[in-house]
């Protein structure tokens, strides 16, 4: 796309900060890194988000996942790694070109906050079975 900035980094563009490449991934260090070594990792075929993405294509990008969250624990040894991806502006995603952050993490004041409440009453074992079940009709579908 002409006004995707992670495409652009693709074609050269907008420069980055490479770490890995090939045919079908891309990967870079983030401009406004959380902590050292957030990385981001992209489909070259410019998809908005997972719902875009094809068994392949996904495949693809994670086939390449473990050996760049191995790099970076074998660089910089963090403690943890948090692999974040958002889809759609209320999940917080705002490059809408799939991505997927790889970021380290070496204590818990580095700024990231994953918290959520859970909604015991709503979510009852058997809400849960019932939610599970319409899920796999749709799956064996």
């Amino acid at each position: 796309m002409h006004d995707c900035i992670f495409c652009k980094i693709i074609d050269g563009d907008i420069p980055s900060a490479k770490i890995y490449e090939d045919e079908h991934v891309y990967a870079f260090m983030d401009i406004m890194p959380l902590t050292k070594g957030h990385t981001l990792i992209i489909p070259k075929n410019h998809k908005e988000n997972v719902y875009d993405l094809s068994s392949e294509e996904a495949g693809q990008l994670f086939s390449v996942a473990p050996k760049i969250a191995n790099v970076l624990k074998e660089t910089f040894h963090p403690a943890g790694m948090n692999l974040l991806q958002n889809n759609g502006a209320p999940a917080g995603q705002s490059v809408f070109h799939f991505h997927m952050h790889f970021i380290p993490r070496y204590d818990q004041t580095d700024g990231l906050k994953l918290t959520w409440n859970t909604k015991e009453r709503e979510y009852t074992p058997e809400r849960i079975s019932e939610i599970a079940a319409e899920i796999r009709e749709k799956l064996e579908n």
